[in-house]
């Protein structure tokens, strides 16, 4: 008992209801920095990097760039259980790994040290593990891999890439950043955009006002994230989650308050660029991850170290 009390990494992870929790899956490159490791593996092959991460399974990998998103997820938890300890509609993190389980000796001992809260491992060695997501409930997959990203989405599964980066680990309450079209609107204006350019995408815009847009790929992630934010108020909120995109507010702003409106997701703060570089807005936010379809605005924002997830 002494032991379990002094060392919150012995201390058991409470298990999920996966049918009320918001799964979120993460891979190992995601939440860990195993960039070394990973260029290991590319030159020198499996056996290799089973070896290395064998020989160095009770060294802690150093955090990733999801790293501090899932601790803070850890963090709304308590708040939710400090409330009502029988509460079921919590964070619910797993790693999906392509490593072997005895390489993935190392991934659990990091897990441990640094008392991250991960109801289950899953260390698969199939190419294609996102088969796995949705017989876990998994709403949100966070991978390092394009390949993986892909195939997520296409099986039905909110996902992005995350890009490995240094980032300072900011501070509670969790804060969440979502681009608008294409990520959690549909790209269809985007598509108007692209034939027709900026008069022809505000005239559909116009046009279309009083309809709500279609739902984008990370739509069901941030529904279920709102469900667990309405269970406080906005000013004891764990959760604060914002909509920064490029569209213009004056021309292109209304359908898209009216689309969150019809959907019932509530946003906490709304920025509309006008086209404008987002880096400065999400340095002041300092948000624990940016979700956007354009690598320029990924770019951005890694450029002020903010951690970032790209929705191809």
């Amino acid at each position: 008992p002494s032991l379990l009390s002094s060392n919150p990494s012995f201390l058991p992870v409470l298990q999920k209801d996966p049918s009320e929790a918001l799964v979120i899956a993460v891979t190992t490159r995601a939440i860990f920095d195993l960039e070394e490791e990973h260029k290991l593996y590319l030159e020198k092959g499996k056996e290799e990097y089973t070896k290395h991460q064998q020989a160095n399974q009770d060294k802690p990998l150093p955090p990733g760039t999801a790293f501090a998103f899932i601790q803070a997820a850890q963090y709304v938890n308590k708040k939710i259980l400090e409330s009502n300890p029988a509460e079921k509609n919590l964070f619910d993190i797993l790693v999906l790994s392509n490593n072997s389980p005895e390489s993935g000796v190392r991934i659990v001992n990091s897990a441990k040290h640094y008392g991250l809260e991960i109801s289950k491992f899953c260390f698969v060695s199939d190419e294609d593990s996102t088969q796995y997501l949705k017989s876990h409930s998994v709403k949100l997959f966070l991978s390092a891999d394009r390949t993986d990203v892909c195939n997520a989405l296409r099986r039905g599964v909110s996902a992005a890439l995350v890009f490995q980066q240094d980032v300072q680990a900011p501070s509670t309450p969790l804060r969440v950043v979502f681009d608008g079209d294409a990520v959690l609107f549909s790209d269809e204006t985007d598509r108007v955009f692209r034939e027709q350019g900026l008069e022809g995408a505000v005239q559909y815009e116009q046009a279309m006002e009083a309809v709500p847009m279609g739902e984008g790929p990370l739509k069901a992630f941030a529904m279920h994230l709102g469900k667990i934010r309405k269970k406080f108020s906005q000013e004891e909120s764990p959760i604060r989650t914002y909509l920064v995109t490029a569209r213009s507010g004056r021309d292109m702003g209304i359908r898209a308050i009216k689309t969150l409106r019809e959907w019932g997701l509530a946003i906490d703060e709304a920025f509309f660029m006008d086209g404008a570089p987002k880096g400065p807005i999400l340095a002041q936010i300092q948000p624990h991850i940016f979700f956007d379809d354009g690598l320029h605005n990924i770019q951005g924002a890694q450029d002020v170290g903010v951690p970032s997830a790209w929705v191809p």
